[in-house]
């Protein structure tokens, strides 16, 4: 069976303060394609795989963008314009609540990054204990005031800022009064390891020391987020697919239930391992018993005669470890024998003529 390590304490939404057990959140984005069944059906892929969060994104196509929007990639058949792919993947406010409804039933957090004033005010209709800034939005001023207006924890991503792009987006969330996360965020799909970027991760922990720090991960695999949790990322975000054949621009930047599961069996692993250092004279006294099985001693490799002056020959280092230990060996060499030995008899010190 499959061990599941739980955490000792809080995640970040739930007490967002250092120490603070890691956040881990499950990304849908719009891998829903526009189905309400699918949205729900991802609810229960991330609550089984031991995620703390589920997050979507709410599009309300008319208030966050126009016709005119051009595509990142051309991915479907069935939206003429990108315009027309955010209204098919708009859910009503009733369809919201059941999404929220049900994630807390499944014991997670309910999550989506609002693209519009209008939208922060549906979310808040529907509840949500925080928000996430996506990296479009970061210097979008009426969208951050919308969501520091409600005083709750922001997560702000930084895939596509500059650092002083990142620094007025935290600054106006600190200064509401915010609990800030900032996440390392590569915006490519899937990122590369070379541009997964730790380091600024713990740039930014130096940066916005107030803050907590975490990663946004679009590598589609679970080592980004071990690496970051165990620099101490207090937030870690990855997409989530239900089959590495699902349709959708997402795809390839996503886990697969199983390995979020992985990933988050190796998130609380780590957690305890940070939380629990070893000290290696204590642990070293506490294996004595397992030194006496597993050590060796000193022993004679030959039948020897009593008054015969030991040479290095006549000595050996046999299991077990019960008597004098091996690392003693050449103290013996030289020294006088007071008894006959056999084979492979311990010696020790009194068989010695000082």
């Amino acid at each position: 069976m499959t061990q599941k390590f739980t955490p000792a304490s809080p995640t970040w939404l739930d007490a967002p303060a250092p120490g603070a057990a890691a956040t881990i959140i499950a990304e849908v984005a719009q891998a829903h394609d526009g189905s309400l069944g699918t949205a729900h059906a991802f609810i229960d892929a991330a609550a089984a795989a031991g995620a703390d969060a589920i997050k979507f994104q709410t599009h309300i196509a008319a208030k966050e963008s126009t016709v005119r929007e051009p595509w990142r990639k051309k991915f479907g058949w069935q939206d003429d314009t990108r315009f027309d792919y955010w209204r098919r993947m708009e859910f009503t406010a009733e369809q919201w609540h059941g999404l929220a409804a049900h994630a807390h039933d499944a014991g997670l957090h309910f999550l989506s990054s609002p693209f519009s004033p209008e939208a922060v005010a549906l979310l808040r209709r529907v509840g949500v204990p925080g928000w996430k800034i996506a990296s479009g939005e970061v210097d979008e001023p009426r969208l951050i005031k919308a969501i520091t207006d409600t005083k709750q924890p922001v997560i702000l991503s930084s895939g596509m800022s500059a650092l002083a792009e990142t620094d007025r987006a935290a600054q106006r969330i600190q200064e509401a009064g915010c609990p800030l996360a900032v996440l390392q965020c590569t915006t490519s799909y899937p990122v590369a390891p070379e541009e997964v970027g730790l380091n600024v991760m713990q740039d930014f922990a130096l940066r916005y020391p107030q803050a907590a720090v975490g990663l946004s991960d679009h590598s589609a695999t679970i080592y980004p987020g071990l690496a970051a949790v165990t620099l101490g990322a207090q937030v870690i975000e990855v997409h989530l697919t239900l089959a590495r054949n699902m349709f959708g621009p997402d795809v390839s930047s996503s886990l697969t239930p199983d390995e979020l599961k992985m990933l988050c069996e190796g998130v609380r692993m780590i957690e305890v391992m940070r939380a629990n250092p070893v000290d290696k004279d204590a642990h070293a006294a506490r294996m004595e018993p397992m030194r006496a099985i597993f050590g060796k001693s000193v022993v004679a490799s030959r039948d020897l005669k009593a008054g015969a002056v030991l040479e290095a020959g006549d000595l050996a280092a046999k299991k077990p470890g019960d008597g004098v230990p091996a690392a003693r060996i050449e103290e013996f060499v030289g020294r006088r024998l007071t008894r006959a030995l056999k084979c492979d008899d311990l010696l020790d010190w009194g068989d010695l003529d000082d």
